[in-house]
């Protein structure tokens, strides 16, 4: 190959690297990457024509309103990606899937409602990510998760007025946080932002300017400052109710429990049924003040079986062996949720003092009666036994067709209760 031959060749590769849109300005910096700055060219959408070995693209200051799924189609190299200052309002699913290599996006004062969060699952290596002055008024528990080397989150002067728990987890190389001046709503929702940021290593900018907009009480009040008292977890305490003890019954077995609970805000009530033939969740009360049920709020629910009152008590009547199960009652209000379960189950004997010291060696036998004194439930433990033993006297079983009497008694491993035959 003659020189000239060869000099042509390296400058028809070199013209085709730099492919350049006429809108924009095309360079190759210093650390070899090549630059296409399009800034300050009134520009309404993202130019065609650019090269494939773009990795800093500057877009900042047009009139850009709309970003479609193939916008970047043409540089799946870029590493830095500047659209601050357009006027960017759609942002289609899509649009930075396959920009794996990014590090630096821009998103600046925008009017962004909407973003396509699941985008951000393929840039890991993400470091700067600023959406700030823009319209965004939630943002998924989840939006963030994947960002491992996310060093700097700008938020600030959106239209954010909560955020979910965890919202900032899973972020190891988080240094910088700025998401003042939003319309935050404090009620206990956002308490664990308080406590998250007492204590973080994360440098929050401007974080007095952290500041509540509602309720009336707290306007003005910064996050960090909401009262201790003002929000309070859950706490719960299951017990068993009965006025069966020493009572002969024909109609069978009601077996209740009794979820008390406190915190602040008072909070809900749900319960888990777990047998060994179906799983029930029923999320409130299902028994109206008329004594009549109402419908199930899911159709899948299956609580016909359960009743479940506004005080915290749920009823089953004729408890029988395909009742036992795992009895689980929720409390949850805004700033968290705690669980305690009983595990339910029936035997027969016809001597229940002997059946209570055969499950449970710990068990006195007091005059004749069988009974156990178990610890004060722990609200953190789970699964722990309630036996209920039932008694059919040898005089009731010797009557032909005689209806069965029945004596209950209880062993309460948990809730330091005894119901003794």
């Amino acid at each position: 190959m003659t020189p000239l031959l060869c000099c042509v060749g390296i400058a028809a590769l070199l013209a085709s690297s730099l492919a350049c849109p006429r809108s924009c300005v095309c360079s190759v910096k210093k650390n070899g990457r090549l630059l296409a700055e399009c800034a300050y060219r009134d520009l309404q959408e993202v130019p065609a024509g650019l090269s494939p070995n773009v990795t800093i693209l500057t877009l900042s200051a047009n009139r850009i309103g709309s970003l479609w799924e193939t916008s970047f189609s043409e540089v799946p190299e870029v590493q830095s990606l500047w659209l601050g200052y357009n006027q960017i309002s759609t942002v289609e699913a899509g649009t930075f899937v396959h920009l794996v290599h990014l590090k630096n996006l821009d998103l600046s004062h925008n009017k962004i409602v909407d973003f396509p969060w699941k985008d951000l699952r393929n840039l890991s290596g993400l470091q700067i990510l600023k959406m700030n002055n823009n319209r965004l008024a939630g943002l998924p528990r989840g939006a963030f998760h994947s960002l491992k080397d996310l060093r700097s989150l700008w938020l600030n002067d959106n239209e954010l007025t909560t955020l979910a728990e965890g919202t900032f987890d899973h972020l190891p190389s988080l240094s910088q946080l700025q998401i003042f001046n939003n319309p935050f709503n404090c009620s206990c929702k956002v308490f664990w932002l308080k406590k998250w940021t007492e204590n973080t290593s994360v440098s929050i900018t401007k974080g007095g300017s952290i500041l509540c907009m509602t309720p009336s009480r707290l306007k003005g009040r910064a996050v960090t400052n909401i009262p201790d008292h003002f929000c309070i977890a859950p706490s719960v305490q299951l017990t068993y109710l009965s006025n069966l003890d020493n009572t002969v019954m024909y109609d069978g077995l009601t077996l209740t429990l009794h979820c008390s609970v406190a915190g602040n805000p008072l909070p809900e009530i749900r319960w888990k049924i777990q047998t060994s033939s179906r799983s029930t969740e029923i999320n409130g009360p299902n028994v109206a003040r008329d004594g009549s049920v109402l419908p199930p709020r899911h159709a899948k629910q299956s609580q016909e079986r359960f009743l479940v009152f506004k005080n915290g008590t749920m009823a089953i009547p004729n408890f029988s062996k395909e009742d036992e199960g795992i009895y689980t009652c929720l409390a949850v209000n805004d700033v968290g949720m705690r669980e305690v379960s009983v595990n339910v189950a029936l035997a027969g004997s016809e001597n229940p003092a002997n059946d209570l010291l055969r499950n449970a060696p710990q068990a006195s036998h007091l005059g004749g009666r069988s009974c156990y004194k178990g610890d004060d439930l722990d609200p953190s433990s789970a699964g722990e036994k309630l036996v209920i033993v039932y008694h059919v006297p040898r005089e009731s079983r010797s009557r032909a067709g005689a209806v069965p009497q029945v004596c209950l008694g209880t062993l309460l491993l948990t809730l330091g209760l005894a119901l003794c035959c």
